[in-house]
This record gives C-alpha cells, structure tokens and sequence, in this order.
C-alpha cells in the first residue's frame, strides 16, 4: 500500500523564532491522520525543529543536500550532516534549484545515489515549463527527468524515493494543473516506471503533486486515485492552510 505524505517546503523563509512558533502551532492543530507529515524548515533551523518535533508524529526533511559526503565545498552541506542531526529525508531536484543553481539531470543523479548509499529517503521533484506543456512536450520532458536522475538505479533503491510532480508553470503562481491533468501525468508516470522497471514498483511509489495546492483545491487534486499527497509550497507557511490541506488527504 502506497504511503500518504503531506510534506511543506518553506524554501527561504521563516527564522528560528518564526519556525518554533509555526511547529508550536501545527502540533497544536495537528489533525489525527493516517497520512505521513513532513515540513522542511531552512538548513539553520533543522536541529531546532527535530528537537522540538520528538515526540510528535511530524517529521522534519532537508530542502537540499550535496553529493560529496565532504569536502571544499563552501556553503553545501552533506548527508552526514544531516544524519548527524537526525534528519532522513531530503528533497532533491527542486524547480528552483534547477532553474537558479543550475542542478542538471547529471548531478540530481550523484545526490540521488548519495543519498540512498547513506540509507537517506529521497523526495524527487520534476516537472515541465509552461512552453513544454503548450509544445505538447510535457510527457517526454518528465520521462527524460526521471530516466535520467533514476533509472539508472537498482530496484531495490526504490523503496526509499517519494517522487513529487511539481509543473513548473503552477510554483509560486497561483496555477494549478487541474485535477485531471494531476492525475493523468501521475498515471503517465507510474506506467513509466513500469516500462522501466516493473509495476510492483511503479504501484508502490508514492507520488506527490505540488504546484499551488490550497485548501480549497486539495480535496479534489488528492482523490485522484495515481496523486498519494502533496508537497506544499506557500500553504505550508500558514499552520491553519497546512492542517487543512493534512485533513483534505
């Protein structure tokens, strides 16, 4: 059975103070669910955050990570880094870190094979521009995402990733894909990894949509039956949207 996940990515924002007081209050409002809760505060708060989240059920994520394990890499941080501190899980290939970084296919892969030689879960976003989409180029722009960040894997490894579809015409933009346009590049995804690998695997991999979900869209976008959950930009940065959101999968 596929996990459940609503993870929050906070991007830059939120100092140490501002994060206590957003956790202090989603724990406080945190609904009884069946689904995994994640959130991904700045790099200087995740120590804070883990500590302060022990002994709830919300699970504390990096927003990003280097391939080396060390090294004369100023301003990264590694795996055992974060291990260090008790954080498992990271998100890799974000739109952003793509398009302003400059994190090809290529090194998405080296911090991928890191991260799962390390025992790190993964959450693996990709996803299309606008101009792919009206070039009706979306569909092999995402199979080229994943062939070439994933599939070079074992199966094994698939065990530990949790793939994020995240269109990069609906981040930070008030769009969003429609449900229906959620859950049939979902499924073109699934049956991908099918061809690639098996469908054992492709119905066991959760995959998360993330684009501009909102309260009052998320019910819908989740009940598709290929969405398992959503990784939650803007939304997630206001505790009553975020549980919301928690309540709608």
């Amino acid at each position: 059975m596929r996990s459940k996940i609503v993870a929050g990515n906070w991007k830059m924002n939120k100092n140490l103070a501002e994060t206590e007081a957003l956790l202090t209050e989603l724990v406080a409002k945190l609904p009884d669910t069946q689904a995994e809760v994640m959130v991904a505060p700045t790099f200087i708060s995740l120590h804070s955050a883990v500590k302060q989240l022990e002994s709830s059920s919300i699970e504390v994520i990096a927003q990003n990570m280097h391939f080396a394990e060390n090294g004369a890499y100023t301003g990264e941080i590694s795996p055992d880094m974060l291990l260090d501190i008790e954080v498992d899980t990271v998100i890799i290939g974000h739109s952003e870190r793509r398009a302003y970084f400059g994190e090809t296919n290529e090194i998405l892969n080296k911090k991928v094979v890191t991260a799962l030689y390390k025992n790190m879960r993964v959450v693996f976003c990709f996803g299309e521009k606008m101009e792919d989409r009206k070039a009706d180029n979306h569909f092999k722009v995402v199979e080229s995402q994943l062939k070439n960040a994933l599939f070079s894997l074992e199966a094994s490894a698939w065990s530990n990733i949790v793939l994020a579809y995240e269109p990069v015409w609906a981040i930070g933009t008030g769009e969003t894909a429609s449900p229906e346009q959620a859950q049939e590049m979902h499924a073109f995804i699934r049956k991908t990894i099918a061809q690639a690998y098996d469908t054992a695997i492709a119905d066991t991999v959760s995959i998360l949509y993330g684009g501009s979900v909102k309260p009052a869209n998320a019910e819908e976008i989740f009940s598709k039956p290929d969405v398992d959950g959503g990784l939650i930009g803007g939304a997630s940065l206001v505790a009553d949207d975020f549980v919301a959101i928690i309540k709608a999968i």
